[in-house]
């Protein structure tokens, strides 16, 4: 199973990543998302970052997640590799993710960007599960 691909699209970026479990899914999510800005070999993982999220469905999970890393992405002036997400139902119905994130502060000397992510969209966004989950984005650039 490939983690994500990119798929054609005429302006924005878009991508589907895939996971055997919706937390996998998540993670490969990020990473894709990261991979569309800067090359991933050049980050190292010199700090790390906590995300707690919650909402009533997976997909809003998904998409406050991803906006979540766009966020300290553009705060923190980092630049991240590493994605480790957790999933828990909450007594209340909702979903919670609990996240570490793994990168580092921007090193114009190392990272060059490929493409800046202004945020993403809600236009086509979506998760199935067939065989495997799978997540499907675009990405305002």
């Amino acid at each position: 199973m490939i983690p994500f691909e990119y798929l054609e699209h005429t302006a924005d970026i878009k991508f589907r990543a895939y996971g055997k479990t919706p937390a996998e899914m998540l993670s490969n999510a990020a990473a894709a998302l990261f991979k569309s800005m800067v090359e991933p070999a050049t980050i190292v993982v010199k700090e790390t970052w906590k995300v707690e999220l919650k909402a009533f469905d997976l997909e809003d999970l998904a998409y406050q997640w991803l906006c979540e890393i766009v966020f300290l992405f553009e705060t923190e002036s980092a630049v991240f590799a590493t994605f480790s997400v957790n999933l828990e139902q909450d007594g209340t119905e909702s979903m919670r993710l609990l996240a570490e994130i793994g990168g580092e502060r921007i090193d114009l000397q190392r990272h060059s960007f490929e493409n800046e992510v202004k945020a993403i969209t809600r236009h086509k966004f979506g998760i199935k599960k067939n065989e495997v989950w799978c997540i499907q984005v675009i990405l305002d650039v």
